[in-house]
């Protein structure tokens, strides 16, 4: 899961640098709930899961799950592919 997470924290910089945002996060730091993401990066990120991982949101999703490199770990291990 190391190489997950890592992608993961690669693909949340990536689209905080698309924001012009270039501050540091934690892996626990809110990002949606913060405000430093927006519904359209949501979705990058439920493109990016679905596509490379395997995650299945066709019964929907609560964002919160979404809101952290720790709450999208949580998602995965939770068994939702």
């Amino acid at each position: 899961m190391d190489n997950t997470r890592e992608s993961i924290r690669a693909l949340l910089k990536g689209v905080l640098q698309k924001n012009n945002d270039q501050g540091e996060f934690s892996d626990t730091e809110s990002l949606i709930l913060s405000g430093r993401f927006q519904s359209i990066d949501v979705l990058e990120i439920v493109v990016f899961l679905e596509e490379r991982l395997g995650v299945d949101f066709s019964e929907g999703f609560d964002q919160s799950q979404l809101d952290s490199v720790e709450e999208i770990m949580k998602l995965l291990q939770s068994g939702i592919l």
